[in-house]
């Protein structure tokens, strides 16, 4: 799960950004990964967008880049989907 912030640059060439997101889902799936949700969001976030990547190395490496283009600042949460939650929480001593 990702949260994110347009930066100045970003939000100056919003009208770019649908194209922007089409090339991140690119990205995304060159890297092994893929976008499966994004959200337009009020409040704190601009937007928050749900992927998965085939390890967490490839989804640094994808928000890393993205990130680099200037357009947006990320926070990545990873989520624990509700069968890995049972695993862990039912794991604990």
């Amino acid at each position: 799960m990702t949260l994110v912030r347009y930066t100045q640059q970003g939000i100056s060439k919003i009208k770019e950004s649908p194209a922007r997101l089409d090339a991140a889902r690119r990205a995304a799936e060159k890297a092994g990964g893929k976008i499966h949700a994004w959200y337009l969001t009020m409040g704190r976030y601009d937007a928050v967008f749900i992927s998965e990547f085939p390890n967490d190395e490839a989804g640094a490496k994808f928000m890393l880049s993205v990130g680099a283009l200037g357009n947006i600042t990320t926070e990545t949460l990873k989520a624990f989907n509700e069968a890995e939650y049972r695993n862990i929480v039912g794991g604990l001593s």
